[in-house]
């Protein structure tokens, strides 16, 4: 079966039964099958365990597994794909320009775009946001987003195509203001299957820091521990027990600053890569979800739906159709890739997409979404709707950050 916008269209209809596409993909270490592979990492030092069904047929059992990288993450990336796809297909773009705020750290961003809020448009930096010295949510852009819903997305469809997709909650406002919700309808995880290392005992990573000339780490210093260039440390005589802080500089060994051999705290030491029997990522995109979007025009809905798979299709083939890095240790490549169209009258298998049959595909949607009547397409901004953190938030970013002489 080779995708089409027909087909899209005519599945994501109110009274159309098909169920949605799943995409399944074995991966493997870019090191080779079995070579560690590094899961994220949560608070408290762990993975996020699991037992899961594996195998097909008769063959299938519970396993211990690990996910590698879950529903959020996942969407994270497709949200940072698309991000560098916006310009080339005239996708909308809010920028948070963070230019006005003062000297900020290099590694800190110098500004934020709508791919990259961590709620999308339900986010407090939009909320504290100011257009034109305007607080955002009292203008009229702003207004349509913050009021935006399922059953009234049209300011979504104009300017934050990806919340319709990937979910959203409206939390940021208040307690007695809005708090709407949208269950996202792309569902996206990477599970590495029988874990070589027991769960109940993961591996840790052990080592030295070493140091060429092997300083003494018993030497005693006093340091401003929040600014190591303000002014050059110093050594100072006693023991460090009886150090601590005293007229804001800390008392510590050498090696807490960095110098002399230090060998890792097997308390402190992270967890290691893990050796996998079997690596997958399964993504689904549900039709049935998506028919919570409705404009309560049929055509309009069923077009803007299926321009909400594409976007989804495209970000993920941009994103996961070929090689690529999760985190530091984690390097994937896919092995075997299977896209299945969940129909009303059986499965079919689907003709997995490149990027340029994705951008066709897509491009082929949005026509059709705007002939519908849709705010997207060509009323799509041309340029990014560049905002600015309102006063309170410039102040604590330069509280947080104070540092950059």
């Amino acid at each position: 079966m080779e995708l089409t916008a027909d087909d899209l269209t005519r599945a994501c209809g109110d009274l159309a039964a098909d169920a949605g596409i799943t995409i399944d993909v074995d991966l493997e270490p870019a090191a080779g099958p079995g070579s560690p592979v590094k899961p994220a990492i949560y608070s408290g030092r762990q993975y996020q365990m699991d037992r899961r069904w594996w195998g097909e047929g008769d063959s299938r059992r519970v396993v211990d597994a690990i996910v590698i990288d879950n529903e959020p993450s996942q969407a994270n990336r497709h949200e940072a794909a698309l991000e560098l796809l916006a310009e080339e297909l005239g996708l909308p773009r809010i920028v948070l320009d963070l230019s006005g705020v003062g000297p900020l750290p290099p590694h800190l961003p110098t500004s934020i775009s709508s791919f990259r809020f961590p709620h999308r448009h339900a986010d407090a930096y939009m909320r504290d946001a100011v257009l034109d010295g305007t607080p955002f949510h009292r203008t009229t852009i702003g207004k349509a987003i913050f009021d935006a819903t399922a059953d009234r997305p049209e300011a979504l469809f104009e300017w934050f195509p990806q919340a319709l997709l990937y979910g959203f909650w409206q939390s940021h406002l208040g307690k007695k203001r809005g708090q709407a919700k949208l269950a996202r309808s792309w569902s996206s995880q990477i599970v590495g299957y029988e874990p070589a290392a027991s769960p109940d005992e993961p591996t840790i990573t052990l080592g030295t820091k070493g140091d060429p000339l092997n300083l003494s780490v018993d030497e005693t210093v006093q340091y401003d521990e929040d600014d190591l260039l303000a002014e050059p440390w110093r050594r100072v005589e006693g023991s460090t027990r009886s150090g601590g802080q005293k007229g804001g500089k800390k008392k510590d060994a050498l090696s807490n600053i960095g110098h002399g051999q230090v060998p890792f705290r097997t308390s402190e030491a992270a967890l290691a890569g893990v050796s996998f029997a079997a690596i997958n990522q399964r993504a689904t995109v549900s039709f049935a979800s998506l028919r919570r979007v409705a404009t309560g025009d049929r055509d309009a809905d069923a077009a803007g739906r299926a321009l909400l798979v594409s976007l989804g299709l495209l970000a993920h083939v941009t994103a996961f159709g070929r090689a690529f890095s999760l985190r530091s240790g984690c390097d994937l490549r896919p092995v075997r890739t299977r896209w299945t169209w969940l129909g009303a009258d059986g499965d079919e298998e689907v003709a997995v997409l490149d990027h340029e049959s994705a951008v066709e595909l897509f491009r082929a949607c949005v026509e059709r979404a705007e002939a519908a009547g849709l705010p997207v397409g060509s009323r799509w901004a041309s340029q990014p709707l560049v905002v600015e953190p309102n006063e309170e938030l410039a102040k604590a970013i330069r509280a947080s950050w104070p540092l950059t002489d």
